[in-house]
């Protein structure tokens, strides 16, 4: 049995008992045990099934017994369990990932004697503090950086420790605690181990690995805090199915539903993973129409926007006036670099494909460090100062820890990438920013440069970043699950579906961003809740719009009909619900709305081209014509509108006037259709040999082929013999057209 078919067949039985299927759950989960050979899990297997097997004995005789929901809720708590022990037994046994490669190597390096590990922590912790109040006994450098990896080391073992545990012991449990609760843990550390918890809970779940991230939501520190309630967020998104089975858990959330900052936090959490979906996207604008418009403007944009003279300038929040000009050989250029500006102050992820490149400095290879939070504490950061002729980085680093923009594994590629430029760039760079920060520094003395709401929406942005580097980029990243593969419907969830269903406005937040974002689907599930029980007219016309776009036309009638109903947007309305009745192949009714549009907008050209298109439908090609005789008298030199007036005028016998329209099309670069209309009306007017030529050069379109142009003209055939056209002629034609093409 392969890694990916054993992972399917745990994930079935999972799916079996979260649905109450406990019988088919047993066959398999036996199935799966089997293939591990361990007779412990065999023996636990067999007392689970001999349990469940005496429960429903005595169900059914009758036996009333006031604990049985009790018992088979533990019984399905212990099954979870157990088929987790045996999918984590096959993993460590058979799985090649990154993940086991390193836990299998770490089984000897896990903590055993917490007393002592705590002990040398808070020994260092004691020692730091006193180098900073007497200077004077500060040991030497040398001594400083071999201390501070050391303690980096067992910062290190802590991380894997706590990912690689399955399940929590007591003693586990309470070293994690006093090590969050410490005064002399740095948030830095603190922000680490929130994360080796998170990891932890992807790969094995476990009740207590939640509470502790529900504690660590509560730390003061920012950072702590909101990489906690990402954990949160992650891990019960992740194990939702039994969820209903975890009171302790659902009842610790209900209360948080309370607290306006947790809603606050929690919105600000799912935008953002929401937001994420966009990151690709962005990045292929950047490759393929950004990058190479920037790659023939280079020489240009070299000579003119010297990065000396930016440099020197600073920032200015004006536009540069002469990249204008500089732009002109690429107009589209500026617009696509604004709508990136504009999305990167809304939070969108622009940096990744800069960034992509700068993993590949030696401190990525410790997978810890691509979730280190940025700190000029970090020994590989006190082992390269950005100057080393001097010791003044402190401008630099604090201006990378301030820096809104960029997350932390990005800010520690930006540090290593400047370590490897020449030493008078370095340290104009290191000028400039210090001068940069000195300036941030005034700006924020007043204390409302950054309010906490912002500031707590920037630390998850980060965090959220610094996950999907590690679960996009990492060299190894495929063998990791990716959870922004994930669909975030949280309002499927029930674990979350009272926090969003209590609270409405949230739940409009969500689904206007979905819009917004242009996932429909996501969005109509969304405003279909909030319009249970509601009526409101726009998110009527907005759910309707959703089913439009996702191409299922009959559900956005039907709304589009509700919202008809209210006085709002009426010639909007009216357009969306023809253009659904013309996609449903009912041109009547569409026609219907279109005229009742054209009386609130009698001269709207579109509007008039597609009655005229309803008009053809329904064979009512006098109707259609004046329709489009319409645009054109409101519109001199439409060419578009040359090709339906043609048409019509042909279908109508009018052969000249459809001559003189198609003539105007041949002579201004007709497409393959044209040309054979053209053609068409040369046979009826009897010019033949003119007909074969058009028609010949219809097929030898670059956008056409003789099975294209076959079929085209069966569909115009009927017409053709409306027209007069003697059908005996007809295959003589295509068979002499068919000698033309070899000639």
């Amino acid at each position: 049995m392969t890694e990916k078919e054993i992972k399917e067949k745990y994930n079935l039985i999972c799916n079996l008992l979260s649905a109450r299927k406990l019988k088919p759950a047993f066959d398999l989960l036996e199935q799966l045990i089997l293939t591990t050979g361990f007779a412990e899990l065999n023996d636990q297997y067999t007392g689970l099934e001999q349990n469940y097997k005496f429960m429903l004995k005595y169900t059914v005789e009758g036996i009333n017994d006031p604990e049985r929901q009790k018992i088979y809720e533990h019984l399905l708590i212990s099954t979870f369990e157990l088929a987790d022990n045996t999918w984590e037994n096959l993993r460590m046994k058979h799985s090649q990932s990154i993940e086991y490669q390193k836990k299998r190597g770490f089984t000897k390096h896990f903590i055993t004697n917490f007393e002592g590990f705590t002990h040398d922590l808070e020994k260092y912790s004691i020692q730091k503090e006193l180098r900073t109040l007497v200077p004077s006994e500060t040991p030497g450098n040398g001594d400083i950086r071999v201390e501070a990896e050391i303690h980096l080391q067992k910062i290190l073992t802590s991380f894997y420790h706590f990912w690689f545990t399955n399940r929590l012991t007591g003693d586990e449990i309470q070293f994690f605690g006093s090590f969050m609760k410490s005064e002399g843990s740095p948030y830095y550390e603190k922000s680490l181990m929130v994360t080796a918890l998170t990891l932890s809970l992807m790969r094995h779940f476990d009740e207590h690995k939640i509470i502790l991230l529900f504690n660590a939501y509560e730390d003061q520190n920012e950072e702590v805090s909101k990489r906690a309630l990402i954990g949160l967020i992650i891990a019960i998104y992740n194990y939702d199915q039994r969820m209903p089975l975890f009171h302790a858990i659902t009842g610790r959330l209900q209360i948080y539903i309370e607290d306006r900052r947790f809603r606050s936090d929690f919105e600000k959490s799912i935008l953002q993973f929401i937001r994420s979906k966009e990151t690709e996207k962005i990045q292929r604008k950047l490759q393929d129409e950004i990058f190479p418009e920037m790659i023939k403007l280079s020489p240009n944009l070299r000579n003119k926007l010297s990065i000396e003279s930016m440099l020197g300038e600073g920032l200015t929040e004006d536009k540069n006036p002469e990249w204008q000009e500089i732009l002109k050989d690429a107009p589209g250029l500026m617009g696509k670099m604004e709508e990136l500006t504009e999305m990167q102050q809304e939070g969108a992820d622009v940096f990744l494909s800069s960034f992509a490149m700068l993993k590949h400095f030696p401190f990525f290879s410790e997978l810890a460090n691509w979730f280190y939070p940025f700190t000029p504490d970090h020994p590989e950061i006190i082992k390269n100062p950005i100057n080393k002729e001097t010791t003044d980085d402190l401008a630099f680093n604090q201006l990378i820890m301030k820096s809104p923009m960029l997350c932390n594994s990005d800010k520690y590629s930006f540090y290593f990438s400047i370590m490897n430029i020449p030493p008078d760039y370095k340290k104009m760079v290191s000028d400039s920013l210090k001068a940069e920060t000195e300036q941030i520094e005034e700006i924020t003395k007043d204390g409302s440069f950054i309010s906490p709401d912002k500031k707590s929406e920037i630390i998850i942005s980060q965090y959220i970043r610094d996950l999907y580097r590690f679960f996009k980029i990492h060299p190894l990243h495929d063998n990791f699950e990716d959870i922004f593969a994930w669909k975030f419907d949280f309002h499927h969830k029930f674990a979350f579906s009272k926090l969003l269903g209590e609270d409405l406005k949230m739940q409009r937040n969500i689904a206007e961003f979905n819009f917004a974002k242009n996932y429909f689907s996501e969005a109509a599930e969304l405003f279909e809740l909030l319009l249970q029980g509601n009526d409101d007219a726009e998110m009527v016309q907005k759910l309707a719009f959703c089913y439009q776009k996702t191409g299922d036309y009959k559900k956005a009638l039907s709304f589009y009909l509700k919202a008809d109903l209210f006085d709002q947007n009426k010639l909007w309305n009216y357009k969306k619900i023809a253009l659904c009745y013309r996609n449903l192949k009912k041109p009547a009714k569409a026609l219907e709305y279109y005229q009742l549009a054209e009386i609130l907008e009698s001269d709207n050209l579109s509007l008039q081209i597609s009655i005229g298109q309803c008009q053809i439908e329904l064979r009512l090609y006098e109707e259609a014509l004046k329709s489009y005789y319409k645009v054109e008298y409101l519109s001199p030199g439409n060419k578009r509108i040359w090709r339906p007036i043609g048409w019509c005028s042909f279908l109508l016998g009018k052969i000249g006037d459809a001559e003189k329209y198609f003539a105007r099309l041949i002579s201004d670069h007709p497409n393959k259709y044209d040309l054979l209309n053209m053609g068409h009306v040369q046979w009826c007017l009897g010019n033949r040999k003119t007909a074969l030529d058009f028609y010949k050069r219809s097929i030898n379109d670059s956008d056409s082929s003789e099975k294209d142009f076959m079929e085209a003209f069966e569909e115009d055939l009927q017409n053709l013999l409306n027209q007069g056209v003697d059908p005996d002629d007809v295959p003589i034609m295509l068979d002499q057209l068919r000698y033309f093409l070899e000639d």
